[in-house]
């Protein structure tokens, strides 16, 4: 089954717009750009969306404007409305557990503690595939408030962009329905020396 829906985690707000919190959010608006998607507030869904073709394929987008900690109000009504599987949904999101300028991809598990899947996964289950955008752990739980919601330094910031990268450059075997070639190659991206 090929993606028909690609969702970025994050916060709205300018304020939250450059914080590691929205790895994901950054994925999705790289899309639609790229793409020349337009991103339009759709009450319903409690996000902006659009909808275009990417490498050949039918694919909406959706930015939750819920915050984190709500963000199942905003994904899970469009995934009843438009009938999406599991198997058809792709969540980027910021990933504490992995090193900035690292980048996973997973299907089904747990949230990890990630606030964002954390609301969605009791609605629609775990087993959606998910971009998981590595932005490090600050070395102690009561520090990772502050990580997630500032800015990550210069060289940081173009860790997480070099994966960025590589994540776009598996994007089409990911839309071709190819998960486990799109994973090898998402999961076995290295930063250069």
């Amino acid at each position: 089954m090929s993606l028909k829906l690609i969702v970025g985690l994050g916060n709205p707000g300018q304020q939250y717009m450059y914080t590691r919190h929205n790895a994901g959010f950054w994925f999705v608006q790289h899309l639609a750009h790229q793409f020349n998607i337009d991103l339009a507030p759709e009450k319903k869904f409690h996000g902006v969306t659009g909808r275009g073709r990417i490498h050949g394929h039918d694919v909406r987008l959706l930015l939750p404007l819920t915050f984190m900690n709500k963000s199942g109000q905003s994904v899970v009504p469009m995934v009843n409305f438009y009938d999406i599987d599991n198997s058809q949904l792709l969540i980027a999101h910021d990933e504490l557990d992995i090193p900035a300028g690292s980048i996973k991809l997973k299907t089904g598990g747990g949230h990890g503690g990630h606030n964002g899947l954390r609301d969605i996964t009791p609605h629609i289950g775990s087993d959606f595939h998910r971009l998981r955008i590595g932005i490090g752990h600050p070395g102690h739980k009561s520090k990772v408030s502050g990580h997630v919601l500032s800015k990550a330094p210069e060289g940081e910031q173009a860790a997480i962009d070099s994966a960025l990268t590589a994540a776009f450059e598996a994007l089409p075997l990911l839309l071709d329905g190819d998960t486990e070639r799109a994973r090898s190659q998402i999961n076995g991206f290295k930063l250069p020396d």
